[in-house]
Formats: C-alpha cells, structure tokens, sequence
C-alpha cells in the first residue's frame, strides 16, 4: 500500500511539474507579447508559486530522512 500511495505521488509530482511549465510559458508569452494584462499576470505567477510549493512538499515527501 505504501508503494501505491508513492506512486500516486511520484504521477501528481509529474502532473504538477507539467502544469508549472504550462504557467511558465504562459506567463513568458503574456511579458513578452505586449499584451500589457498586469492583473492576469499576476494571477498566473501566484498560481504558479503554488504549484511550487506543492512540488516542494511531494519532493520532500518522497526522500526519505537522512541523519548525516
């Protein structure tokens, strides 16, 4: 059952680092194509350090604690 539930990690991890680089292009293509939609712009870079922080706690769900 543990193995299950790492590997339904390790697909949400894939999901979410997928869904990071879709906002990553999005927000170059909003910087960078003048569309000037300061508001949507901002929105996509907080969704996008959400994202983040939700990779940042499955990676560290999913290494195991080492005592150097």
């Amino acid at each position: 059952m543990i193995e299950l539930d790492r590997e339904q990690l390790k697909q949400r991890l894939t999901e979410l680092r997928q869904q990071h680089r879709d906002l990553d292009a999005a927000i170059d293509s909003l910087e960078h194509g003048g569309a000037g939609d300061q508001l949507r712009l901002r929105r996509l870079k907080k969704q996008k350090l959400l994202l983040k922080d939700e990779i940042s706690e499955i990676e560290d769900s999913l290494l195991p604690d080492i005592i150097a």
